[in-house]
């Protein structure tokens, strides 16, 4: 394994699309996007892998060692967030494209030397739209794949400008159309986003559920009018209301236990936003997260009370549609059992955890055995171009990524 041949290639990449301030940003399908995908095209096939495209813009790069056998697919996804990290997602297509490639020359070995081909090929895998910062909901491309979205209502998705999804895709050349390859499992190492690994001094997490998650959308009408001729009693002020809802999402939180709910406002779009223009329409998103869906349930049912409320206080109209609703995914036990035994035999500290974020692995779990693991993450800070991790953590990550899949191709965790 080149090691540094792992950590030039993430610092170059990190070029691609790169901040001001030491972070990244490759929304899906926008022109950085674009220049990183052509890199690990580029980087696949000059290691002998073709790559191919499917309709929602997901990249495969093919091991094939047995034809015809179904693949294990490793890897995550290269879009960020607007002014985002990057290390997310990012660290785990390399790290599987580098696992690959150590795998490729091990077995070449292997067979040169008279072994058998594994049971399973191997596929690295660029995931599309897993942020869903231009287009929501994120983790578009793996749920796509995976049958639990649908792929036209997927390429009709606009973002805030009106450009499709497909339009996107077509703009920058992604577009494809090829076959998918047949699933045998599926691994991903990711970043924690969190500071659990780090407080512990844990090289490794093993995640064994993710979190319930939900979206509220939420759009507030109001009526336009002139913020220096218009009475105070005489206003409609869509963003007056909005403002009162932001607080409401924040402060649910404290019904429950501390850290038992998540819930933010992390996206709103104002009309007409005008500086002497009274808001006539004022759009939210609203992301409630927990390890309970009975609590998610119940802080819904609360903002939505609230809410109904405030539109009747402010004489405004407030529509409120769920979507993105996520329920817990359970990892399998088999793929949990093996990292741990990976990690013992790398001699690096492991321990189970549950995601709060969403990730593709959620997505692929419920179509093949998955196996989803972390390593840490400074100060827990992610979707930020603060976040930061170890050269050394992201080492012992490539390293049991490369030994998960080498007992997967050979039908360890086989469904």
């Amino acid at each position: 394994m080149d090691i540094q041949a792992f950590l030039t290639d993430f610092r170059h990449l990190s070029t691609i699309g790169a901040t001001a301030n030491n972070g990244v940003d490759r929304q899906a399908a926008t022109a950085e996007d674009q220049q990183s995908r052509h890199w690990f095209a580029a980087r696949a096939e000059g290691l002998g892998y073709p790559v191919k495209v499917d309709g929602i813009g997901n990249m495969f790069a093919l091991l094939e060692w047995t034809p015809g056998a179904p693949f294990v697919l490793i890897g995550s996804h290269l879009d960020s967030q607007p002014l985002a990290g990057r290390f997310d997602g990012a660290y785990g297509v390399l790290a599987a494209l580098h696992a690959a490639k150590t795998l490729q020359e091990e077995i070449a070995a292997d067979l040169s030397a008279g072994g058998a081909a594994p049971q399973f090929n191997l596929a690295v895998v660029n995931w599309f739209n897993e942020e869903g910062s231009r287009f929501a909901p994120s983790i578009m491309g793996s749920s796509v794949f995976a049958g639990l979205m649908d792929q036209e209502q997927m390429l009709a998705v606009k973002d805030h400008q009106g450009t499709t999804v497909r339009e996107a895709l077509d703009s920058i050349g992604f577009l494809g159309g090829d076959e998918r390859p047949e699933v045998a499992g599926y691994a991903e190492i990711h970043i924690e986003q969190g500071r659990i690994l780090e407080r512990g001094g844990i090289t490794l997490g093993a995640v064994d559920r993710s979190w319930y998650t939900q979206k509220l959308d939420i759009e507030v009408l109001g009526e336009q009018s002139h913020t220096g001729a218009t009475a105070m009693a005489d206003r409609h002020d869509a963003l007056t209301a909005a403002a009162k809802i932001i607080l409401m999402v924040e402060a649910v939180t404290r019904d429950y236990e501390e850290e038992a709910l998540v819930s933010s406002i992390g996206q709103m779009f104002v009309e007409p936003n005008s500086p002497i223009v009274v808001a006539r329409r004022v759009r939210l998103v609203a992301d409630l997260r927990s390890d309970s869906k009975e609590i998610v349930q119940g802080a819904r049912s609360t903002l939505l009370e609230k809410i109904a409320n405030l539109a009747t206080e402010h004489n405004i109209r407030i529509n409120v549609a769920d979507f993105d609703i996520r329920p817990h995914r359970h990892y399998p036990e088999d793929g949990l059992v093996l990292a741990e035994k990976v990690a013992a035999e790398l001699g690096i500290s492991v321990r189970r955890i549950r995601t709060m974020a969403g990730h593709d692995s959620t997505a692929l779990n419920t179509m093949a055995p998955t196996v989803m693991m972390f390593i840490p993450s400074v100060d827990g800070v992610s979707h930020c171009e603060r976040e930061f991790t170890e050269d050394k953590d992201m080492v012992a990550g490539l390293q049991a990524l490369t030994e998960v899949a080498r007992h997967m191709i050979q039908g360890v965790l086989e469904a």
